[in-house]
């Protein structure tokens, strides 16, 4: 990934059956999601993020990247990514309610348990 650019933006109603295909490929089974963001590295996508409204904050509620390009920081500029869109839409937290076996990446990440579910701060 080193010189290369992680494009991260908002997923579009267009991008639905890349999204289904890119999650197949990889064993990833997951509802398609209706909203949340893609990262593309060089045109390829390689991770989503689902998400969905939760009131005052935006639930986060998978996050998945390509088995061979995890551990390059790929899910922290997703999730940094997915903070500066929830401010921009005035809400002052992203969440997270059922980590599985995520807990140590969302506290790397900046994320604070606060009793069943996991926050980050987007000021």
């Amino acid at each position: 990934m080193r010189g290369q650019r992680l494009f991260i933006r908002p997923l579009d109603p267009q991008d639905l059956d890349a999204v289904r295909d890119f999650l197949a490929r990889h064993g990833h089974v997951a509802g398609t999601p209706a909203s949340g963001a893609i990262g593309k590295l060089v045109g390829e996508l390689v991770a989503v993020a689902m998400t969905s409204d939760a009131g005052d904050a935006i639930r986060l509620d998978d996050l998945f990247v390509a088995p061979e390009l995890r551990k390059k920081r790929i899910g922290r500029f997703m999730v940094d990514e997915l903070v500066n869109i929830a401010g921009t839409l005035n809400r002052q937290r992203l969440i997270v309610e059922e980590p599985g076996n995520a807990a140590k990446f969302l506290e790397k990440v900046g994320f604070v348990q606060q009793g069943s579910q996991w926050e980050r701060r987007t000021r």
